[in-house]
Protein backbone atom coordinates (compact mmCIF):
# COMPACT_ATOMS: atom_id res chain seq x y z
CA UNK A 1 0.00 0.00 0.00
CA UNK A 2 1.40 3.38 -0.95
CA UNK A 3 1.43 6.17 1.60
CA UNK A 4 0.36 9.76 0.98
CA UNK A 5 3.34 12.10 0.85
CA UNK A 6 3.67 14.31 3.94
CA UNK A 7 3.52 17.45 1.80
CA UNK A 8 0.07 16.59 0.36
CA UNK A 9 -2.46 19.18 1.52
CA UNK A 10 -6.09 18.02 1.82
CA UNK A 11 -7.46 21.32 0.52
CA UNK A 12 -5.28 21.18 -2.57
CA UNK A 13 -6.22 17.58 -3.29
CA UNK A 14 -9.93 18.40 -3.01
CA UNK A 15 -9.55 21.44 -5.26
CA UNK A 16 -7.70 19.49 -7.96
CA UNK A 17 -10.22 16.64 -7.97
CA UNK A 18 -13.12 19.12 -8.05
CA UNK A 19 -11.50 20.82 -11.05
CA UNK A 20 -11.19 17.41 -12.69
CA UNK A 21 -14.91 16.79 -12.12
CA UNK A 22 -15.85 20.17 -13.59
CA UNK A 23 -13.71 19.47 -16.66
CA UNK A 24 -15.27 16.04 -17.16
CA UNK A 25 -18.78 17.50 -16.89
CA UNK A 26 -17.85 20.19 -19.38
CA UNK A 27 -17.20 17.46 -21.98
CA UNK A 28 -20.84 16.36 -21.76
CA UNK A 29 -22.33 19.80 -22.54
CA UNK A 30 -19.59 20.86 -24.96
CA UNK A 31 -21.48 20.07 -28.16
CA UNK A 32 -24.97 21.19 -27.05
CA UNK A 33 -24.71 24.62 -28.77
CA UNK A 34 -23.58 22.87 -31.96
CA UNK A 35 -26.33 20.25 -32.17
CA UNK A 36 -28.42 22.16 -34.69
CA UNK A 37 -25.43 22.86 -36.93
CA UNK A 38 -23.40 19.64 -36.65
CA UNK A 39 -24.90 18.09 -39.76
CA UNK A 40 -23.89 21.14 -41.83
CA UNK A 41 -20.48 21.55 -40.19
CA UNK A 42 -19.58 17.89 -40.79
CA UNK A 43 -21.29 17.49 -44.20
CA UNK A 44 -23.50 14.64 -43.02
CA UNK A 45 -27.11 13.84 -42.17
CA UNK A 46 -28.78 14.81 -38.90
CA UNK A 47 -29.08 11.12 -38.01
CA UNK A 48 -25.35 10.56 -38.42
CA UNK A 49 -24.54 13.76 -36.51
CA UNK A 50 -26.52 12.52 -33.51
CA UNK A 51 -23.86 9.84 -33.03
CA UNK A 52 -21.56 12.61 -31.81
CA UNK A 53 -23.60 12.59 -28.60
CA UNK A 54 -24.39 8.87 -28.51
CA UNK A 55 -20.72 7.84 -28.87
CA UNK A 56 -19.78 9.66 -25.67
CA UNK A 57 -22.67 8.08 -23.77
CA UNK A 58 -21.79 4.54 -24.86
CA UNK A 59 -18.05 4.89 -24.31
CA UNK A 60 -18.57 6.32 -20.83
CA UNK A 61 -20.96 3.52 -19.88
CA UNK A 62 -18.40 0.86 -20.84
CA UNK A 63 -15.31 2.63 -19.47
CA UNK A 64 -16.59 3.77 -16.07
CA UNK A 65 -16.91 0.36 -14.33
CA UNK A 66 -13.70 -0.88 -16.00
CA UNK A 67 -11.65 2.12 -14.85
CA UNK A 68 -13.05 1.74 -11.34
CA UNK A 69 -11.97 -1.89 -11.06
CA UNK A 70 -8.54 -1.10 -12.51
CA UNK A 71 -8.24 1.73 -9.99
CA UNK A 72 -8.77 -0.71 -7.12
CA UNK A 73 -6.19 -3.06 -8.62
CA UNK A 74 -3.42 -0.73 -9.78
CA UNK A 75 -4.02 2.55 -7.96
CA UNK A 76 -6.61 5.28 -8.36
CA UNK A 77 -4.12 8.07 -9.11
CA UNK A 78 -2.62 5.99 -11.91
CA UNK A 79 -6.04 5.35 -13.42
CA UNK A 80 -6.94 9.04 -13.05
CA UNK A 81 -3.93 9.86 -15.23
CA UNK A 82 -4.90 7.11 -17.68
CA UNK A 83 -8.47 8.48 -17.83
CA UNK A 84 -7.32 12.04 -18.47
CA UNK A 85 -5.30 10.93 -21.51
CA UNK A 86 -8.30 10.13 -23.78
CA UNK A 87 -9.92 13.41 -22.71
CA UNK A 88 -6.92 15.26 -24.14
CA UNK A 89 -6.52 13.09 -27.23
CA UNK A 90 -10.25 12.99 -27.97
CA UNK A 91 -10.54 16.77 -27.71
CA UNK A 92 -7.64 17.25 -30.16
CA UNK A 93 -9.17 14.75 -32.60
CA UNK A 94 -12.50 16.63 -32.47
CA UNK A 95 -10.78 19.99 -32.97
CA UNK A 96 -9.07 18.69 -36.12
CA UNK A 97 -12.14 16.91 -37.53
CA UNK A 98 -13.78 17.95 -40.77
CA UNK A 99 -16.12 14.97 -41.18
CA UNK A 100 -18.38 12.96 -38.96
CA UNK A 101 -16.27 9.78 -38.55
CA UNK A 102 -13.27 11.35 -36.75
CA UNK A 103 -15.63 13.52 -34.71
CA UNK A 104 -17.42 10.40 -33.46
CA UNK A 105 -14.05 8.78 -32.67
CA UNK A 106 -12.96 11.87 -30.73
CA UNK A 107 -16.20 12.05 -28.78
CA UNK A 108 -15.89 8.35 -27.99
CA UNK A 109 -12.40 8.97 -26.61
CA UNK A 110 -13.78 11.78 -24.45
CA UNK A 111 -16.35 9.31 -23.11
CA UNK A 112 -13.54 6.95 -22.07
CA UNK A 113 -12.36 9.60 -19.62
CA UNK A 114 -15.66 9.91 -17.73
CA UNK A 115 -14.36 7.64 -14.94
CA UNK A 116 -12.48 10.64 -13.54
CA UNK A 117 -15.21 11.56 -11.02
CA UNK A 118 -15.81 8.15 -9.36
CA UNK A 119 -12.05 7.54 -9.26
CA UNK A 120 -11.53 10.93 -7.61
CA UNK A 121 -14.28 10.24 -5.06
CA UNK A 122 -12.72 6.90 -4.21
CA UNK A 123 -9.24 8.37 -3.88
CA UNK A 124 -10.55 10.79 -1.24
CA UNK A 125 -11.17 7.85 1.07
CA UNK A 126 -7.51 6.85 0.83
CA UNK A 127 -5.78 10.21 1.26
CA UNK A 128 -7.99 12.42 3.47
CA UNK A 129 -8.47 12.35 7.22
CA UNK A 130 -11.94 11.07 8.21
CA UNK A 131 -13.10 14.47 9.46
CA UNK A 132 -12.59 15.99 5.98
CA UNK A 133 -14.12 13.13 4.02
CA UNK A 134 -17.83 13.99 4.15
CA UNK A 135 -17.45 17.59 2.98
CA UNK A 136 -14.95 16.59 0.29
CA UNK A 137 -17.26 13.91 -1.12
CA UNK A 138 -20.16 16.37 -1.31
CA UNK A 139 -17.97 19.00 -2.98
CA UNK A 140 -16.57 16.62 -5.64
CA UNK A 141 -20.06 15.28 -6.35
CA UNK A 142 -21.34 18.85 -6.84
CA UNK A 143 -18.53 19.61 -9.30
CA UNK A 144 -20.43 17.71 -11.98
CA UNK A 145 -23.31 20.15 -11.67
CA UNK A 146 -21.02 23.15 -11.79
CA UNK A 147 -19.33 21.86 -14.94
CA UNK A 148 -22.66 21.24 -16.63
CA UNK A 149 -24.05 24.63 -15.56
CA UNK A 150 -21.06 26.63 -16.70
CA UNK A 151 -20.55 24.53 -19.82
CA UNK A 152 -23.71 25.69 -21.60
CA UNK A 153 -23.13 29.47 -21.57
CA UNK A 154 -19.38 29.02 -22.06
CA UNK A 155 -19.82 26.71 -25.06
CA UNK A 156 -22.52 28.94 -26.56
CA UNK A 157 -20.40 32.08 -26.17
CA UNK A 158 -17.34 30.46 -27.75
CA UNK A 159 -19.35 28.91 -30.58
CA UNK A 160 -21.06 32.22 -31.43
CA UNK A 161 -17.95 34.41 -31.28
CA UNK A 162 -15.13 32.17 -32.53
CA UNK A 163 -14.67 28.96 -34.48
CA UNK A 164 -16.41 25.91 -33.06
CA UNK A 165 -13.02 24.18 -33.06
CA UNK A 166 -11.96 26.51 -30.24
CA UNK A 167 -14.33 24.62 -27.93
CA UNK A 168 -12.31 21.45 -28.30
CA UNK A 169 -8.93 23.18 -28.09
CA UNK A 170 -10.03 24.71 -24.77
CA UNK A 171 -11.25 21.27 -23.61
CA UNK A 172 -7.89 19.73 -24.54
CA UNK A 173 -6.00 22.43 -22.63
CA UNK A 174 -8.18 22.06 -19.52
CA UNK A 175 -7.75 18.27 -19.57
CA UNK A 176 -3.99 18.60 -19.92
CA UNK A 177 -3.89 20.96 -16.93
CA UNK A 178 -5.95 18.47 -14.90
CA UNK A 179 -3.51 15.68 -15.74
CA UNK A 180 -0.49 17.83 -14.82
CA UNK A 181 -2.01 18.84 -11.47
CA UNK A 182 -2.87 15.23 -10.60
CA UNK A 183 0.65 14.08 -11.53
CA UNK A 184 2.34 16.81 -9.48
CA UNK A 185 0.17 17.14 -6.39
CA UNK A 186 -2.23 14.21 -5.89
CA UNK A 187 -0.90 11.26 -3.82
CA UNK A 188 -1.25 7.69 -4.97
CA UNK A 189 -3.58 6.32 -2.30
CA UNK A 190 -4.16 2.61 -1.86
CA UNK A 191 -3.99 -0.23 -4.32
CA UNK A 192 -4.51 -3.98 -4.09
CA UNK A 193 -1.93 -5.62 -1.81
CA UNK A 194 -2.41 -9.05 -3.38
CA UNK A 195 -2.20 -10.04 -7.05
CA UNK A 196 -5.60 -9.83 -8.74
CA UNK A 197 -6.91 -10.94 -12.11
CA UNK A 198 -8.82 -8.51 -14.25
CA UNK A 199 -12.22 -9.89 -15.20
CA UNK A 200 -12.00 -9.50 -18.97
CA UNK A 201 -15.04 -11.67 -19.64
CA UNK A 202 -17.08 -9.63 -17.16
CA UNK A 203 -15.95 -6.38 -18.78
CA UNK A 204 -16.95 -7.61 -22.24
CA UNK A 205 -20.30 -8.92 -21.01
CA UNK A 206 -21.22 -5.76 -19.11
CA UNK A 207 -19.97 -3.53 -21.92
CA UNK A 208 -21.93 -5.44 -24.57
CA UNK A 209 -25.10 -5.46 -22.48
CA UNK A 210 -24.86 -1.75 -21.72
CA UNK A 211 -24.19 -0.82 -25.34
CA UNK A 212 -27.27 -2.76 -26.46
CA UNK A 213 -29.45 -1.28 -23.70
CA UNK A 214 -28.35 2.35 -24.01
CA UNK A 215 -28.32 2.22 -27.80
CA UNK A 216 -31.93 0.99 -27.81
CA UNK A 217 -32.97 3.62 -25.25
CA UNK A 218 -31.20 6.54 -26.94
CA UNK A 219 -32.08 5.63 -30.55
CA UNK A 220 -35.46 3.97 -30.05
CA UNK A 221 -37.41 7.10 -30.90
CA UNK A 222 -35.50 7.46 -34.20
CA UNK A 223 -35.72 3.82 -35.20
CA UNK A 224 -39.20 3.21 -33.77
CA UNK A 225 -39.83 1.56 -30.41
CA UNK A 226 -41.46 -1.40 -32.11
CA UNK A 227 -38.84 -1.81 -34.84
CA UNK A 228 -36.87 -5.04 -35.20
CA UNK A 229 -33.61 -3.18 -34.46
CA UNK A 230 -34.83 -1.67 -31.20
CA UNK A 231 -36.52 -4.85 -29.96
CA UNK A 232 -33.49 -6.90 -30.97
CA UNK A 233 -31.20 -4.62 -28.98
CA UNK A 234 -33.42 -4.85 -25.90
CA UNK A 235 -33.46 -8.63 -26.20
CA UNK A 236 -29.69 -8.72 -26.68
CA UNK A 237 -29.21 -6.49 -23.63
CA UNK A 238 -31.36 -8.80 -21.48
CA UNK A 239 -29.53 -11.92 -22.63
CA UNK A 240 -26.05 -10.41 -22.22
CA UNK A 241 -26.72 -8.89 -18.80
CA UNK A 242 -28.25 -12.12 -17.48
CA UNK A 243 -25.25 -14.11 -18.71
CA UNK A 244 -22.94 -11.45 -17.25
CA UNK A 245 -24.66 -11.68 -13.86
CA UNK A 246 -24.29 -15.45 -13.83
CA UNK A 247 -20.57 -15.14 -14.65
CA UNK A 248 -19.94 -12.42 -12.05
CA UNK A 249 -21.64 -14.45 -9.33
CA UNK A 250 -19.32 -17.39 -9.94
CA UNK A 251 -16.05 -15.64 -10.82
CA UNK A 252 -13.63 -15.32 -7.88
CA UNK A 253 -12.48 -11.76 -8.71
CA UNK A 254 -15.42 -10.16 -10.58
CA UNK A 255 -15.52 -6.79 -12.25
CA UNK A 256 -18.59 -5.96 -10.11
CA UNK A 257 -19.01 -7.95 -6.90
CA UNK A 258 -22.71 -8.77 -7.04
CA UNK A 259 -22.68 -10.04 -3.46
CA UNK A 260 -21.63 -6.58 -2.34
CA UNK A 261 -24.12 -5.02 -4.75
CA UNK A 262 -26.90 -7.11 -3.16
CA UNK A 263 -26.28 -5.65 0.28
CA UNK A 264 -29.37 -3.56 1.12
CA UNK A 265 -27.38 -0.33 1.61
CA UNK A 266 -25.70 -0.71 -1.80
CA UNK A 267 -28.74 -2.11 -3.61
CA UNK A 268 -31.19 0.58 -2.53
CA UNK A 269 -28.62 3.34 -2.99
CA UNK A 270 -28.03 2.23 -6.59
CA UNK A 271 -31.78 2.01 -7.22
CA UNK A 272 -32.24 5.51 -5.80
CA UNK A 273 -29.35 6.67 -8.02
CA UNK A 274 -31.23 5.55 -11.14
CA UNK A 275 -34.33 7.45 -10.01
CA UNK A 276 -32.43 10.61 -9.00
CA UNK A 277 -30.53 10.52 -12.31
CA UNK A 278 -33.89 10.38 -14.10
CA UNK A 279 -35.42 13.25 -12.13
CA UNK A 280 -32.29 15.38 -12.49
CA UNK A 281 -32.15 15.01 -16.25
CA UNK A 282 -35.87 15.41 -16.98
CA UNK A 283 -35.96 19.06 -15.94
CA UNK A 284 -32.69 19.77 -17.74
CA UNK A 285 -34.41 18.62 -20.95
CA UNK A 286 -37.60 20.61 -20.40
CA UNK A 287 -36.38 23.97 -19.07
CA UNK A 288 -33.92 24.79 -21.91
CA UNK A 289 -36.60 24.15 -24.51
CA UNK A 290 -39.12 26.37 -22.73
CA UNK A 291 -36.54 29.14 -22.46
CA UNK A 292 -35.69 29.01 -26.17
CA UNK A 293 -39.05 28.44 -27.83
CA UNK A 294 -40.49 31.56 -29.52
CA UNK A 295 -42.67 33.82 -27.40
CA UNK A 296 -45.34 33.63 -30.13
CA UNK A 297 -46.15 30.07 -29.02
CA UNK A 298 -47.73 31.52 -25.89
CA UNK A 299 -45.52 29.57 -23.50
CA UNK A 300 -42.00 29.88 -24.96
CA UNK A 301 -39.71 32.60 -23.61
CA UNK A 302 -37.65 33.44 -26.71
CA UNK A 303 -34.19 33.33 -25.10
CA UNK A 304 -30.94 32.87 -27.03
CA UNK A 305 -28.62 29.93 -26.38
CA UNK A 306 -26.27 32.08 -24.29
CA UNK A 307 -29.15 33.59 -22.30
CA UNK A 308 -30.60 30.14 -21.70
CA UNK A 309 -27.29 28.92 -20.33
CA UNK A 310 -26.99 31.93 -18.06
CA UNK A 311 -30.51 31.42 -16.69
CA UNK A 312 -29.63 27.81 -15.85
CA UNK A 313 -26.12 28.42 -14.48
CA UNK A 314 -27.21 29.43 -10.93
CA UNK A 315 -28.70 25.98 -10.43
CA UNK A 316 -25.35 24.28 -10.91
CA UNK A 317 -23.59 26.80 -8.71
CA UNK A 318 -26.17 26.16 -5.98
CA UNK A 319 -25.19 22.49 -6.00
CA UNK A 320 -21.68 23.41 -4.88
CA UNK A 321 -22.85 26.10 -2.46
CA UNK A 322 -25.05 23.57 -0.63
CA UNK A 323 -22.42 20.80 -0.49
CA UNK A 324 -21.14 21.78 3.02
CA UNK A 325 -24.73 21.79 4.34
CA UNK A 326 -25.31 18.34 2.83
CA UNK A 327 -22.15 17.04 4.49
CA UNK A 328 -23.23 18.40 7.89
CA UNK A 329 -26.70 16.90 7.48
CA UNK A 330 -25.16 13.52 6.62
CA UNK A 331 -22.86 13.71 9.64
CA UNK A 332 -25.74 14.61 11.96
CA UNK A 333 -28.58 12.44 10.64
CA UNK A 334 -26.94 9.99 8.26
CA UNK A 335 -26.52 10.11 4.46
CA UNK A 336 -29.78 8.23 3.84
CA UNK A 337 -31.63 11.20 5.35
CA UNK A 338 -29.70 13.58 3.08
CA UNK A 339 -30.58 11.44 0.05
CA UNK A 340 -34.27 11.38 1.00
CA UNK A 341 -34.35 15.13 1.70
CA UNK A 342 -32.57 15.86 -1.59
CA UNK A 343 -35.11 13.78 -3.50
CA UNK A 344 -38.00 15.58 -1.82
CA UNK A 345 -36.46 18.96 -2.69
CA UNK A 346 -36.24 17.87 -6.34
CA UNK A 347 -39.93 16.93 -6.23
CA UNK A 348 -40.76 20.35 -4.75
CA UNK A 349 -38.92 22.03 -7.62
CA UNK A 350 -40.99 20.08 -10.14
CA UNK A 351 -44.21 20.92 -8.29
CA UNK A 352 -43.37 24.64 -8.36
CA UNK A 353 -42.75 24.45 -12.11
CA UNK A 354 -46.42 23.84 -12.91
CA UNK A 355 -47.59 27.39 -12.11
CA UNK A 356 -44.28 29.00 -13.16
CA UNK A 357 -43.68 27.64 -16.67
CA UNK A 358 -44.37 30.97 -18.36
CA UNK A 359 -41.75 33.06 -16.54
CA UNK A 360 -37.96 33.18 -16.86
CA UNK A 361 -37.65 34.06 -13.17
CA UNK A 362 -40.03 31.24 -12.31
CA UNK A 363 -37.96 28.73 -14.26
CA UNK A 364 -34.82 30.07 -12.61
CA UNK A 365 -36.39 29.36 -9.21
CA UNK A 366 -37.42 25.88 -10.35
CA UNK A 367 -33.91 25.14 -11.60
CA UNK A 368 -32.24 26.41 -8.41
CA UNK A 369 -34.54 24.34 -6.17
CA UNK A 370 -34.23 21.19 -8.27
CA UNK A 371 -30.44 21.46 -8.53
CA UNK A 372 -30.22 22.05 -4.78
CA UNK A 373 -31.95 18.73 -4.25
CA UNK A 374 -29.69 17.04 -6.79
CA UNK A 375 -26.63 18.39 -4.98
CA UNK A 376 -27.82 16.98 -1.66
CA UNK A 377 -28.67 13.61 -3.19
CA UNK A 378 -25.49 13.27 -5.25
CA UNK A 379 -23.32 14.13 -2.25
CA UNK A 380 -24.97 11.42 -0.13
CA UNK A 381 -24.70 8.54 -2.62
CA UNK A 382 -20.90 8.00 -2.56
CA UNK A 383 -20.93 8.21 1.25
CA UNK A 384 -23.57 5.48 1.40
CA UNK A 385 -21.65 3.31 -1.05
CA UNK A 386 -18.30 3.75 0.70
CA UNK A 387 -19.89 3.03 4.06
CA UNK A 388 -20.98 -0.41 2.85
CA UNK A 389 -18.02 -1.79 0.87
CA UNK A 390 -14.44 -2.71 1.77
CA UNK A 391 -11.80 -0.10 0.98
CA UNK A 392 -10.31 -2.43 -1.64
CA UNK A 393 -13.57 -2.20 -3.65
CA UNK A 394 -14.23 1.53 -3.29
CA UNK A 395 -13.48 2.61 -6.85
CA UNK A 396 -15.38 -0.19 -8.57
CA UNK A 397 -18.42 0.29 -6.28
CA UNK A 398 -18.46 4.05 -6.85
CA UNK A 399 -18.03 3.59 -10.59
CA UNK A 400 -20.98 1.20 -10.72
CA UNK A 401 -23.06 3.74 -8.78
CA UNK A 402 -22.09 6.43 -11.30
CA UNK A 403 -23.16 4.06 -14.07
CA UNK A 404 -26.58 3.66 -12.43
CA UNK A 405 -27.05 7.43 -12.53
CA UNK A 406 -26.15 7.42 -16.21
CA UNK A 407 -28.75 4.73 -16.87
CA UNK A 408 -31.31 6.96 -15.15
CA UNK A 409 -30.44 9.96 -17.31
CA UNK A 410 -30.62 7.85 -20.48
CA UNK A 411 -34.05 6.53 -19.57
CA UNK A 412 -35.18 10.08 -18.75
CA UNK A 413 -34.09 11.27 -22.19
CA UNK A 414 -36.10 8.49 -23.82
CA UNK A 415 -39.24 8.97 -21.70
CA UNK A 416 -39.29 12.77 -21.95
CA UNK A 417 -38.58 12.50 -25.68
CA UNK A 418 -41.59 10.22 -26.16
CA UNK A 419 -43.86 12.49 -24.09
CA UNK A 420 -42.85 15.64 -25.97
CA UNK A 421 -43.10 13.88 -29.33
CA UNK A 422 -46.64 12.67 -28.62
CA UNK A 423 -48.02 15.90 -27.14
CA UNK A 424 -47.37 18.50 -29.82
CA UNK A 425 -48.89 21.63 -31.30
CA UNK A 426 -48.64 23.21 -34.76
CA UNK A 427 -46.62 26.41 -35.04
CA UNK A 428 -45.59 27.96 -38.35
CA UNK A 429 -46.13 24.67 -40.13
CA UNK A 430 -43.93 22.74 -37.68
CA UNK A 431 -44.87 20.39 -34.84
CA UNK A 432 -43.53 21.68 -31.52
CA UNK A 433 -43.90 20.18 -28.04
CA UNK A 434 -47.06 21.58 -26.48
CA UNK A 435 -47.32 23.30 -23.12
CA UNK A 436 -49.28 20.30 -21.87
CA UNK A 437 -46.43 18.03 -22.98
CA UNK A 438 -43.96 19.99 -20.85
CA UNK A 439 -46.33 19.84 -17.88
CA UNK A 440 -46.72 16.07 -18.21
CA UNK A 441 -42.93 15.68 -18.36
CA UNK A 442 -42.53 17.72 -15.18
CA UNK A 443 -45.22 15.70 -13.39
CA UNK A 444 -43.38 12.51 -14.33
CA UNK A 445 -40.14 13.99 -12.98
CA UNK A 446 -41.86 14.84 -9.69
CA UNK A 447 -43.24 11.33 -9.38
CA UNK A 448 -39.84 9.75 -9.99
CA UNK A 449 -38.24 12.06 -7.41
CA UNK A 450 -40.84 11.02 -4.84
CA UNK A 451 -40.09 7.38 -5.68
CA UNK A 452 -36.39 8.08 -5.06
CA UNK A 453 -37.25 9.50 -1.62
CA UNK A 454 -39.30 6.40 -0.84
CA UNK A 455 -36.43 4.11 -1.85
CA UNK A 456 -34.02 6.15 0.29
CA UNK A 457 -36.11 5.37 3.38
CA UNK A 458 -35.48 1.65 2.75
CA UNK A 459 -31.69 2.05 3.05
CA UNK A 460 -30.50 0.59 6.38
CA UNK A 461 -29.10 3.12 8.83
CA UNK A 462 -25.33 3.38 8.55
CA UNK A 463 -23.52 1.83 11.46
CA UNK A 464 -19.95 2.60 10.46
CA UNK A 465 -17.90 5.57 9.43
CA UNK A 466 -17.28 5.64 5.68
CA UNK A 467 -13.55 5.85 6.28
CA UNK A 468 -13.63 2.55 8.16
CA UNK A 469 -16.54 0.31 7.10
CA UNK A 470 -17.66 -2.45 9.41
CA UNK A 471 -16.93 -5.01 6.71
CA UNK A 472 -13.23 -4.28 7.08
CA UNK A 473 -13.07 -3.73 10.82
CA UNK A 474 -14.77 -7.03 11.49
CA UNK A 475 -12.78 -9.05 8.97
CA UNK A 476 -11.09 -12.07 10.55
CA UNK A 477 -7.32 -12.21 10.66
CA UNK A 478 -5.68 -14.48 8.10
CA UNK A 479 -4.79 -17.97 9.22
CA UNK A 480 -1.48 -18.11 11.06
CA UNK A 481 -1.39 -14.43 12.13
CA UNK A 482 -2.31 -12.74 15.35
CA UNK A 483 -5.70 -11.06 15.35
Amino acid sequence: MSVSPPTARPGGIIGILAFAGITAALMQTLVVPLLGELATLLNTSASNASWVVTATLLAAAVATPVSGRLGDMYGKRRMLLVSVTPLVVGSVVCALSSSVAPMIVGRGLQGLGMGVVPLGLSLLRDVLPPERLGTAIALISASMGVGGALGLPFSAAVAENTSWRALFWVAAALSAVVGLLIWLFVPAGRRATEPARFDGVGALGLGGGLVCLLLAVSKGSDWGWGSATTLGLFAGAAALLLAWGRWEWRFAEPLVDLRLAARPQVLFTNLASVLVGFSMYAQSLVVPQLLQLPEETGYGLGQSMIAMGLWMAPGGLMMMALSPFGARLSAARGPKVTLAVGSLVIACGYALSLPLLGSTWGLLLVTVISCSGVGLAYGAMPTLIMGAVPQSMTASANSFNTLMRSVGTSVAAAVVGVVLAQLTTEFGGFALPSENGFRVAMVIGAGVALAAAAVATLIPARSADPAEPSSERAAPAPSGTAA
